[in-house]
């Protein structure tokens, strides 16, 4: 469980990366803030208290037992950059490089230019495909390692999603987690509009996963969720219900800023927003 003193540090550093957020799709004039800023929560109780990690990456050697994340929301780039600078894995100071020619930090991960990023994403529907044959191969070499994947609630319209849903069940992937960030918001609109994902829950159980849904900005059913998922006997799925812009008064379900950057003045008013 998590004491309030630690309930309070995770709120302040999921602040601190919404606010890099921000300041990253303003300085890159592209990018994704919703999808980004409704997960902060989420990814900041993961690598913070859940998420075993070496902060000198390949050169750890703990390297091989660290647990695996893929961010099947490739577009949610600016959230990832901004965890991983916050442990320690990338520096800070690369941030607002992001999007640039011949910077590391790509508009989506691309594995090879960054410690951290695991797999390269951004085509929606192949995260949970690519963390099914992560899995399999720990499994393989007996390594004990977890999987984590993390997606959109749209990305879900994807069928490619539910062969991966069959396969894990399937394969009893036991050590793989899909996180559910579901804000019921996309691109075009409300996923419901767009095309429904009717009742989810029941949906991925009916597939042979163990489900459970929780708030994805309360801290506490966050780690207790991912804590439970470590223990299942079977591939564990966490629905996130999420607020897409979370604390950016103007961007809060708001499908227009999907994949849109503030401008200078929505830039000052965001940052008074999160302070």
């Amino acid at each position: 469980m998590l004491t309030n003193q630690e309930i309070e540090n995770l709120k302040q550093t999921a602040k601190k990366i919404r606010r890099n957020i921000v300041k990253m799709v303003h300085a890159a004039k592209s990018g994704h803030p919703g999808g980004s800023l409704s997960g902060a929560d989420i990814l900041t109780v993961l690598y913070k208290k859940c998420l075993n990690i070496p902060k000198e990456w390949d050169k750890s050697e703990y390297f091989e037992a660290r647990d695996r994340f893929i961010l099947s929301k490739g577009h949610a780039a600016p959230l990832l950059y901004s965890i991983l600078a916050e442990i320690g894995i990338i520096d800070e100071s690369e941030l607002l490089n992001i999007r640039k020619l011949g910077c590391k930090l790509q508009g989506h991960p691309a594995y090879g230019y960054l410690n951290g990023i695991e797999a390269s994403t951004g085509s929606l529907g192949q995260g949970l495909s690519i963390a099914c044959g992560v899995a399999m191969g720990l499994r393989l070499d007996k390594n004990p390692a977890n999987v984590f994947v993390y997606l959109g609630d749209g990305e879900l319209q994807e069928g490619s999603c539910w062969e991966a849903f069959m396969q894990a069940a399937h394969r009893n992937l036991n050590n793989i987690t899909a996180i559910i960030d579901k804000n019921n918001l996309q691109i075009d609109g409300c996923t419901d509009d767009v095309m429904s994902l009717g009742d989810l829950n029941s949906k991925i159980k009916s597939f042979g996963w163990e489900v459970v849904e929780i708030d994805g900005h309360d801290y506490i059913e966050i780690y207790q969720a991912i804590e439970k998922s470590k223990q299942s006997e079977k591939p564990f799925a966490i629905i996130a219900n999420t607020i897409k812009g979370k604390d950016v008064s103007f961007m809060e379900n708001q499908a227009g800023w999907h994949g849109k950057a503030p401008n200078d003045e929505q830039l000052v008013q965001a940052l008074e927003d999160l302070k």
